[in-house]
């Protein structure tokens, strides 16, 4: 019994080592994979060649485009809204990670299929400067359709923007059905629709507006790189929209075994503590935090949606603003 113990042994480390994981991205996850993954390397002898296509929306395009035909293993990136896309075109095999229990919200977990592993989470927020509006406190998105904030507020595009989905999915799941209502009121607030989030806080350093969508982690990024915190950080009644991002493992991969090491690896806490100051966004499991993330908001109650058709509510949008 040893004996056969002892091969067993063998033969994973020798199917383990001198292999070759290839995981697909998006571009800007490099600086995290450049600081985490040669720990999974040196852990496991195995090589983690990492390719990128863009953003997210083009890496998902890709993955469909040469579905089964590539040598890919494990995708990164897929978030809670392009999740809906990638299920139905049965890109992922479900796993549940042997350290899941490890995630700190249940929330988080947006497949209850796991077929993608929640790895990141970010809130929207809405940014101001403090010097105008003073310290803004407010107990719910209605009152930013007051009066006291009309044409205050710089949005960004949800048909070109992924920061504008994300504040558009963001008034749905508060409102559900009734965000048509709440859209109607809320126009007279905004001042200009931009094409990105460099557009509209281009106009928003220039004293354009003293309002626009961001994200919640601002106040962190500026506290670390320019030694202070400028702008305010608000969002409204605590309830904030997090964009979830997930990794999955490919249908096709013939090195599954290794890639859910792989993914136990990237919620391990290891992994995650590099999250922080690589992606700008929540680890999913509890790691010591950076200094500057006291200037992050973390959202009191997280909202989010799941299996909407996003189009539709684009579709619906487009009908109230234009």
């Amino acid at each position: 019994m040893k004996r056969f113990l002892v091969f067993l042994i063998i033969v994973f480390t020798l199917t383990l080592f001198g292999e070759e994981l290839i995981v697909y991205t998006y571009d800007s996850l490099l600086p995290f994979a450049r600081e985490a993954f040669p720990l999974f390397e040196k852990e496991t002898g195995v090589s983690v060649q990492v390719r990128t296509f863009g953003d997210a929306g083009a890496l998902l395009s890709k993955l469909i485009a040469e579905k089964g035909q590539t040598e890919v293993d494990v995708v990164i990136g897929i978030d809670n809204l392009l999740a809906r896309r990638a299920f139905d075109e049965g890109l992922f095999m479900s796993y549940l990670p042997e350290n899941a229990h490890l995630i700190r919200d249940l929330n988080l977990i947006f497949d209850p299929l796991w077929r993608l592993t929640p790895y990141d989470y970010g809130a929207i927020a809405f940014i101001y400067d403090k010097s105008e509006l003073g310290t803004l406190s407010l107990s719910s998105m209605d009152e930013l359709t007051q009066n006291r904030f009309s044409k205050s507020i710089i949005i960004e595009d949800p048909r070109t923007s992924s920061t504008g989905l994300s504040f558009l999915m963001w008034t749905y799941a508060l409102y559900g059905d009734n965000f048509i209502d709440f859209w109607k009121k809320f126009k007279n607030s905004i001042l200009t629709i931009t094409l990105g989030w460099d557009d509209a806080f281009e106009k928003f350093e220039a004293g354009e507006a003293p309002i626009m969508v961001s994200y919640a982690t601002d106040g962190a990024y500026s506290y670390q790189y320019y030694g202070d915190v400028y702008y305010g950080t608000l969002i409204p009644g605590g309830k904030g929209y997090v964009q979830i991002e997930g990794a999955g493992i490919v249908k096709w991969s013939t090195k599954k075994e290794l890639a859910k090491k792989f993914i136990d690896f990237l919620i391990s806490p290891e992994a995650q503590k590099h999250i922080p100051l690589n992606q700008w966004m929540f680890p999913v499991v509890e790691v010591e935090m950076p200094e500057c993330f006291k200037y992050a908001l973390d959202p009191a109650e997280v909202v989010t949606v799941r299996n909407v058709d996003v189009e539709e509510v684009i579709r619906l949008w487009e009908g109230i603003i234009y």
